[in-house]
């Protein structure tokens, strides 16, 4: 199994490279491999615990996302963002269990809510492999990962709800608002808690590795803690992510937050890459327990499921921008009817992925219509992320909402570092009067002077200025290049602890200049 292993990250590795090229969204040549190795005479078969995936794939995923957020841009678009992460999950729901009551009478109603529970979420790492190498416009995008950051919790709720309800034989409304309610609350607080504890973790650590390990150990914390008092593990990862991002800055060092980037970077690439591959993988089993039924039914099952699946987000997504508006002046003035063309971006823009896979398969034996719901999910999966993934960029081009790309750092990044550039001056300039500072202050004075002139030049956008300051930088590149080169002829005359530190200079002063010409993300 470990060899196993070991070749679907290799394959993996070899699906982001071409996914790349050919510019489609990594999550789909994923999806399709692990489809097509499913049906591979000879290989063992990847048995996916739907509670251990669950576990181990969220909680680092989820904080990640909520880590890299843009808190105050959520708190404004907080509205749309619960519309979606709660009434679009129930109203997605409700019409995927009367698609499947109808066409399948015989599966009870806890069941049918139970299917319309699992796909109702659009996924959170589906969305950001979709929408990582798009540029849609920054409302969407907000909206958008703020939804799915939210909407596993409600979905899970009303998943565990209906799952009871169907085992019991009842099924209560006014327990399952409570369950919600409850869980979202509960889950929020035990987040907050574990944050700041996590924080005066990093604090009392004061070391760079040991605080990247606890920073990945703190969302399981968050997760498993609300899990055992029966909250949302969902809201309470999201909650701490939230904690950790906003308080960066003042308990992290700056080599953490550089190593942490790195860190991350890697666990999200194997574990998103992974999570699709296994989902893939599941078909075969889910085939040979299905023999019995005829194949034309089901098709016609997945097809009416999925289509139902994609048209009630676009009736819900219209439904809350137009109908809210039209009853209240005061909303259309607060907040005017978005764009057209941004509804119909977030509309298709609900890709399915791990919690719809992971809930499907943690149905309990015996649990009526269980290989059908497994087998729709399935199909979902694969047909939101093939036909809506592949697509949604295109879509997004043809409806002209690409943000432009832009010749060097964007205006709003250029504003800030003149902020930057600016609070240094005055530090410096404070001190040249200073008796023992004085001197040092007048040779670092020109400098930052020279620093916030470039960063006016570049956020003005006056091309000669801004053209003279992209040569400086293109040049300090070629330096440091030379620097680098010097390094490595010379490599045996220096001592190795001497030669590693002077290369980690370079390759940092390096990284500073490509991101002020804003050729790194």
């Amino acid at each position: 199994m470990f060899e196993l292993l070991l070749g679907l990250l290799a394959l993996c590795l070899l699906l982001a490279h071409l996914a790349r090229k050919f510019d489609v969204p990594f999550a789909v040549p994923l999806v399709l491999a692990g489809m097509a190795l499913a049906f591979v005479p000879g290989l063992p078969e990847v048995e996916f615990e739907p509670e251990l995936a669950l576990a181990l794939f969220l909680p680092p995923l989820l904080q990640l996302s909520a880590y890299r957020t843009d808190f105050p841009a959520f708190k404004s678009h907080l509205r749309p963002i619960l519309l979606l992460a709660v009434g679009a999950v129930l109203f997605t729901a409700f019409v995927v269990a009367v698609v499947a009551k109808w066409l399948v009478p015989e599966l009870p109603w806890g069941a049918a809510i139970a299917l319309g529970a699992i796909l109702a979420p659009p996924d959170a790492v589906a969305a950001a492999a979709v929408l990582k190498d798009l540029k849609p416009p920054k409302q969407v995008v907000t909206v958008l990962e703020g939804e799915s950051l939210l909407n596993d919790a409600s979905s899970l709720v009303l998943y565990r709800v209906a799952v009871a309800a169907t085992v019991a034989g009842t099924f209560d409304w006014g327990q399952t608002a409570l369950a919600f309610a409850g869980g979202a609350i509960g889950g929020a607080a035990i987040g907050w808690v574990v944050g700041r504890l996590a924080m005066r973790v990093f604090v009392a650590l004061d070391d760079t590795l040991h605080d990247i390990t606890a920073s990945i150990l703190a969302g399981f914390a968050a997760y498993f803690a609300a899990e055992a008092v029966h909250a949302s593990g969902v809201i309470a990862v999201v909650a701490c992510g939230f904690m950790l991002g906003r308080q960066q800055h003042h308990i992290f060092t700056a080599r953490t937050r550089l190593e942490a980037k790195a860190v991350w970077s890697f666990v999200e690439f194997v574990l998103t890459s992974l999570i699709f591959m296994l989902i893939g993988l599941q078909l075969s089993g889910v085939v040979e327990r299905l023999e019995r039924y005829d194949w034309t039914q089901l098709g016609l099952l997945a097809l009416a499921t999925s289509v139902a699946l994609i048209v009630s987000r676009f009736v819900w997504m219209f439904f809350i921008a137009w109908v809210p508006r039209r009853l209240s002046r005061k909303l259309r003035e607060r907040d005017p009817m978005p764009p057209a063309a941004h509804l119909t971006i977030m509309s298709w823009a609900g890709m399915r992925g791990v919690v719809s896979m992971a809930a499907a398969l943690a149905l309990p034996a015996g649990f009526p219509g269980r290989d059908i719901i497994v087998f729709l999910a399935i199909c979902a999966i694969f047909v939101t992320l093939v036909v809506q993934g592949t697509t949604l960029g295109p879509l997004i081009r043809r409806l002209g909402e690409v943000e432009p790309d832009i010749d060097g750092p964007a205006p709003e990044q250029m504003a800030a570092r003149r902020q930057v550039a600016s609070a240094a001056l005055e530090a410096v300039e404070d001190k040249l009067n200073d008796p023992e500072h004085g001197a040092a202050a007048v040779d670092l004075v020109q400098e930052y002077k020279e620093r916030v002139d470039e960063a006016v030049a570049l956020e003005d956008g006056r091309e000669p200025e801004r053209e003279h300051a992209a040569q400086r930088l293109r040049l300090r590149l070629e330096a440091l290049e030379a620097a680098r080169a010097k390094l490595v002829v010379g490599r045996e005359e220096h001592d190795v602890a001497a030669l590693t530190l002077l290369t980690e200079e370079l390759d940092l002063e390096e990284e500073q200049i490509r991101r002020e010409l804003g050729e790194t993300a």
